[in-house]
């Protein structure tokens, strides 16, 4: 275990010093969920889009998961840049834990992700959001379970391939569905009940639903806690996939 640690430590002090040196990544990730608050939330101030909470409320936990979802999908360009330049293949000879190569990896992408999410939040108060901080805690820990889930997975299916461009399409291909029929800009409630029944089959429609409660402080209600065991189970099944992924691409 100290092994694994101390390896973590150190293959994560070399991607959080690459993601460092480059600023416009830090705040640019964070750019199209701003400009969907600054440009799509003052339209939805005055619709009644929640029985609980304002249109704030439901708005902003959805932007912060997309944040996630979009963020954490494309992480395996870095997996297939690093193919391309030999660094998989000097892998294969290092004396490093695999399972830290991916840890590493991704206690990188979930702070940063964290990071660029309390920038959202911080934009959002100034625009009008009003939400409780245990609940905005909490949207961040959803960030951070399903920035390891997604990361995890897009780093598998980026050991498997060996361009971008075979990359690229699976990616948009998954992201798409997931952002209209998990209700990350406006509740699935609204929509026909076929389809509304339909999202409960996105796992990440159960944490979007979490963050909303979170954020009108109903944080005994079911919908936290599916979307917490969702969260779990989601980034362990991910996290499994991973582990094996690099064990092979290492072996």
């Amino acid at each position: 275990m100290s092994s694994l640690l101390s390896d973590t430590a150190l293959v994560f002090g070399r991607y959080a010093r690459q993601t460092l040196r480059s600023k416009l990544q830090m705040l640019f990730g964070v750019l199209m969920p701003l400009l969907y608050l600054l440009f799509f939330g003052p339209l939805l101030t005055r619709l009644p889009l929640s029985s609980s909470g304002s249109s704030w409320q439901v708005l902003v936990p959805g932007l912060l998961l997309q944040l996630g979802l979009f963020g954490a999908s494309f992480c395996g360009f870095g997996i297939i840049v690093e193919k391309q330049f030999g660094v998989v293949e000097r892998m294969r000879v290092t004396a490093v834990s695999r399972p830290a190569l991916l840890l590493g990896r991704l206690l990188r992408d979930a702070l940063l992700f964290v990071f660029q999410a309390v920038l959202l939040v911080l934009a959002a108060l100034v625009l009008g959001l009003r939400a409780p901080l245990p609940g905005i805690l909490i949207g961040f820990a959803f960030v951070a379970a399903l920035t390891v889930a997604l990361a995890s997975l897009s780093y598998t299916l980026a050991l498997k391939v060996n361009t971008p461009q075979e990359f690229g399409p699976v990616i948009n291909a998954v992201t798409m569905p997931s952002m209209l029929l998990s209700g990350l800009m406006l509740p699935m409630t609204l929509g026909p009940t076929w389809l509304d029944v339909l999202s409960h089959v996105m796992p990440l429609r159960y944490f979007v639903d979490a963050v909303r409660a979170a954020f009108v402080g109903d944080y005994a209600s079911s919908a936290v806690l599916y979307g917490s065991l969702a969260a779990v189970a989601f980034a362990a099944l991910s996290l499994a996939l991973g582990a094996r992924a690099f064990r092979r691409a290492a072996a």
